[in-house]
């Protein structure tokens, strides 16, 4: 199973670095990475997604905890959260194709940053899944290149879970 964790370290020189080399160490791979400031300054937000079953992965947080600068690490996988990617995305098109691509940048809510006469860059922004769904659909213009950032993740303050609202939304409307 894949768990996404977020870790608060202390924004100083090496500390990926140790990260990373414990999790190579362990034979670990990261999916997923995304670092950035964090709401304090001098710390930051890891978000990485790394495959292993609970045990493992209780087991590769309390390592984490060893490392020095380490002040937070949290399991945010099965806790009501907001989770976001983003993509860049260049896809070839041509006269006849053109709307079509444009039409579906638009169910998307995607942007176009960028257009050439037989080029577009969009842009994504949302959950995993909205990701990989226009990432499928835009696969028939013809790809030319791609740039994910790792997904972002913070808790909910509400505590709900809208993976089980949209369970429940799905289930009313049936």
């Amino acid at each position: 199973m894949k768990h996404t964790l977020s870790v608060l370290v202390q924004d100083e020189a090496g500390v990926l670095s140790r990260i990373s080399g414990l999790f190579a160490r362990r034979g670990f791979n990261i999916a997923s990475l995304a670092v950035g400031p964090a709401e304090q300054i001098g710390v930051s937000r890891i978000t990485m997604v790394v495959q292993g079953d609970n045990r493992t992965i209780e087991q590769l947080t309390k390592q984490l905890y060893k490392l020095v600068n380490i002040l937070n690490v949290q399991d945010v996988t099965n806790i009501p959260s907001v989770e976001r990617e983003l993509m860049l995305i260049k896809i070839q098109v041509n006269s006849q194709n053109r709307i079509e691509a444009l039409e579906i940048v638009k169910i998307f809510r995607a942007n176009v940053v960028d257009i050439a006469e037989d080029l577009i860059i969009v842009e994504v922004t949302g959950d995993p899944g909205k990701i990989v769904a226009i990432e499928q659909l835009l696969t028939k213009f013809g790809i030319i290149e791609i740039a994910r950032t790792g997904k972002i993740s913070l808790v909910r303050t509400s505590k709900i879970n809208t993976e089980y609202l949209k369970d429940k939304v799905v289930a009313y409307n049936a």
